[in-house]
């Protein structure tokens, strides 16, 4: 061991580990101490730019990204934080990917080839096998057809990831994953790969736009009515799974005031909301053609709808086929339960575990108000006394913490390989789309800061700062790894992030020896956990 990282166990480990017992982490100075700053300076026959942070700003870009680089601060710098956060909160076009992160992504079967193509692929290949009278050539069939899936899977975690680390709208990135995990599928169960790209899509599209819309649009989407079982929610044939978690998880929260026989006539309100992975389309009664939909491998089968009148959260709803659903998602997404719900795990994402209940109530309100707008929702918590007070304080989860060591590390160098990231994702149990129940990852401290989790975390800051880290060699036993040395100490770092380095931090990494113990050490400090 190294002296510099015997330091970082006898301090840094130790300061760690005093946050798993409770301890918060001060807050970044509220004080705006410095407007944003940009120059130019000429280095190496280069024009860079030089940025200058104010400790509350630098907190803010912090807050509101999967982690500062020196490109984002560019960008507020030259428009200001007022229009920063604005330009955030209603994104344009992301016309700011690198180029070959774009066309990486364009490559991708999944941006080339329509979800239902894909899903009726391996419909027909499952048949094929079926008619497969060898059992080796079975099994082998089964086999490429499961890699074929599992490469989806991993197609989908890929052009996520990219996005997280190369999206100028990051903010739209960080709450398509709180919205990701809040409306929770499990990338293994059933042919859920095959619709999990354009699953996130869906919910990027609506992420900062009208809570009653995103609601919509997840509860006609296949991936999740695959995941909870509503595709064979049926009349007189009742699941109740998915109906029960929309209330639970989705909307009003586990204490909105429903019972359960509103999770009955929800379960009856959603009969026939289900998925055909065929273009072939059921011989629905003539009486009900009209009431038949179909979009991509989304299917409203009337055939399969209970047609009956319910009473749901008190109020009549008449058998009327897809009608019914849209005055379900009304009735939910209007609820003074749910605005409150939703602003509080907003509230918990963005501002503390334990968020102050006059904030969430006035978030709340502003969700009543405006019909449930998410950017204002956020903007009202933005503009808080409260968030202020808090930046710096919440402790990174796992994905946090691995794309902004990654953004801080490369800046907006390409990585090649998104494989480490995986890896390392695994290791810290929040596998992109591999939480197995409904409920979703934890969004709190107390899931993450364990000695076995924070011992993973220095060995990822030993990885990448010893260019290890395997982003930049391409997949294949032959490939040969791209040199490419973490980039943390220029400009931004010496005329922003160090002067808000906590005492402690700043004198252990006076004392490493090396490069790669410095950046350990850095990505190792309660500074670079905590955003």
């Amino acid at each position: 061991m190294t002296r510099s990282l015997f330091l970082l166990s006898a301090a840094v480990f130790s300061t760690l580990l005093s946050g798993c017992a409770g301890q918060v982490r001060p807050a970044a100075p509220v004080v705006r101490v410095a407007q944003l700053q940009t120059g130019s300076a000429v280095a190496g026959g280069q024009m860079t730019i030089t940025h200058s942070l104010g400790a509350h700003d630098l907190a803010v870009l912090n807050r509101l990204s999967w982690g500062v680089t020196p490109a984002l601060a560019g960008e507020a710098g030259r428009e200001g934080m007022t229009a920063f956060i604005a330009g955030q909160l209603h994104p344009g076009k992301d016309d700011g990917l690198p180029p070959e992160i774009a066309t990486r992504i364009a490559g991708l079967r999944i941006s080339q080839i329509p979800s239902l193509d894909l899903a009726e692929a391996v419909v027909e290949a499952r048949r094929g096998i079926q008619m497969v009278q060898d059992p080796g050539q079975k099994q082998v069939a089964q086999r490429q057809l499961q890699q074929q899936m599992t490469d989806l899977g991993r197609e989908a975690q890929e052009k996520s990831l990219l996005l997280d680390l190369y999206s100028r709208n990051q903010l739209l990135q960080m709450t398509t994953w709180f919205w990701m995990n809040h409306f929770n599928v499990y990338l293994p169960k059933a042919d859920i790969r095959v619709f999990l790209a354009d699953y996130e899509d869906t919910v990027r599209a609506q992420a900062l736009g009208r809570f009653r819309d995103l609601l919509a649009a997840t509860m006609h989407s296949p991936a999740m009515l695959l995941y909870l079982d509503n595709a064979q929610n049926a009349d007189k044939r009742i699941n109740e799974n998915y109906a029960r978690e929309i209330m639970e998880l989705h909307t009003l929260g586990i204490n909105g005031g429903y019972t359960q026989k509103d999770v009955q006539e929800l379960a009856r309100i959603l009969t026939g909301l289900g998925v055909n992975q065929r273009r072939m389309l059921p011989n629905v009664r003539p009486a009900l053609r009209a009431d038949y939909q179909r979009a991509g491998a989304f299917e409203f089968n009337p055939n399969r709808h209970d047609y009956g009148d319910k009473l749901f959260l008190g109020r009549d709803i008449h058998g009327g086929g897809p009608g019914e659903i849209r005055q379900a998602i009304d009735i939910l997404a209007n609820s003074p339960a749910t605005a409150h719900f939703i602003s509080q795990q907003l509230a918990t994402f963005f501002v503390a575990d334990d968020p102050p209940p006059a904030l969430v109530n006035r978030m709340a309100d502003t969700f009543a108000k405006t019909g449930g707008d998410i950017a204002a929702v956020l903007a009202t918590c933005f503009a808080s006394p409260e968030f202020d007070a808090s930046l710096g304080g919440k402790f990174k989860d796992p994905m946090h913490y691995v794309l902004s060591a990654v953004r801080l590390a490369y800046g907006d160098k390409p990585v090649v390989n998104v494989q480490p990231i995986r890896n390392w994702l695994n290791r810290m149990a929040e596998p992109l789309y591999g939480h197995e129940t409904p409920d979703g990852y934890a969004i709190t401290q107390a899931s993450w800061s364990g000695p076995g989790a924070m011992a993973t975390r220095f060995e990822i800051a030993r990885i990448i700062g010893s260019s290890s880290a395997g982003l930049f060699k391409p997949e294949g036993q032959d490939a040969a790894e791209r040199p490419a040395f973490p980039q943390i100490q220029g400009p931004l770092y010496f005329d922003s992030i160090r002067p808000a380095l906590a005492s402690s931090t700043a004198n252990a990494l006076n004392q490493a020896v090396s490069p790669q113990d410095w950046t350990t050490l850095f990505l190792s400090s309660p500074d670079f956990m905590h955003w």
